[in-house]
């Protein structure tokens, strides 16, 4: 019995050990750096987002997922931008002059 339990004990120690030292050559495998508490790296600009601003968006995590406030504050700021987009092509639309009729 005793030699049973020193196996058990002796693999449950190696274990830790080989854990301890993976975690410690391989990291935890993040690309970026982890940002500072309480801080946040979601910004994106007034006006004009473009597609390199949106795919350098960066949310907090929290145990069971994204902050779902700094979601969706980015999801309100997309559509704001896309209904001013919308709105500024169909005012170009309505003012731009009628195209000219083609000469048979």
């Amino acid at each position: 019995m005793v030699t049973i339990l020193l196996y058990v004990v002796s693999i449950a120690v190696v274990a830790v050990v080989l854990f301890l030292l993976a975690s410690v050559v391989f990291g935890r495998g993040e690309e970026m750096e982890p940002l500072p508490p309480e801080t946040t790296a979601t910004a994106l600009p007034a006006q004009g987002v473009t597609g390199r601003d949106v795919r350098a968006l960066r949310f907090r995590l929290r145990p069971r997922g994204y902050d779902c406030g700094e979601v969706d504050w980015a999801l309100d700021r997309l559509a704001d931008e896309i209904d001013s987009l919308r709105t500024r092509l169909a005012e170009r639309d309505r003012t731009a002059p009628p195209p000219e009729p083609a000469d048979p």
